[in-house]
């Protein structure tokens, strides 16, 4: 069947992404996983009724990964959590 694969909101800034991590901490939400794709940074969780949420910031295009032909490179790294809930 067709369905919700999951819901994903973008923040403007690193801020305010660790801002919404700040707040999941005090609501006891836990976090499914967290990746630093380089050309964003990532929080998945889950909603009430276990759909998927992607929290994320973009890095400005100019500091994305590229390849030597200039393409996009993403990758799918470890997030640095801690790093992100010191950023005001």
């Amino acid at each position: 069947t067709t369905g919700l694969y999951h819901l994903a909101i973008l923040y403007p800034t690193p801020a305010a992404l660790a801002d919404a991590l700040r707040r999941l901490d005090a609501a006891g939400i836990r976090l499914d996983g967290a990746s630093d794709h380089g050309v964003s940074e990532a929080l998945y969780l889950r909603d009430p009724d276990g759909n998927g949420v992607e929290l994320y910031w973009d890095r400005p295009a100019e500091e994305w990964p590229r390849n030597a032909k200039g393409e996009i490179a993403m990758v799918s790294r470890s997030l640095d959590v801690e790093a992100l809930r010191a950023v005001k």
